[in-house]
């Protein structure tokens, strides 16, 4: 199965998944001892929602095909 056709369902768990990592980092950074660790989270989480976008402006998957147009 070609990497287009699961992109929509990839995206959509990347999403989720780096948003709950993303808020979980941003919850611990708001102690002053896990800082740190907090702000590291928050920005993986930030990433990993953000790669298939990430992926697609670099090249890395590539855009799905074009569909010819049929005039009415």
């Amino acid at each position: 199965m070609p990497l287009h056709d699961l992109l929509p369902a990839l995206t959509l768990m990347l999403h989720t998944l780096g948003l709950v990592i993303c808020l979980v980092g941003l919850t611990m950074a708001r102690h002053p001892r896990r800082k740190r660790l907090g702000q590291v989270l928050a920005g993986l989480g930030f990433l990993i929602a953000a790669s298939p976008m990430l992926g697609q402006l670099t090249g890395l998957i590539p855009p799905p095909p074009a569909t010819p147009l049929v005039p009415n």
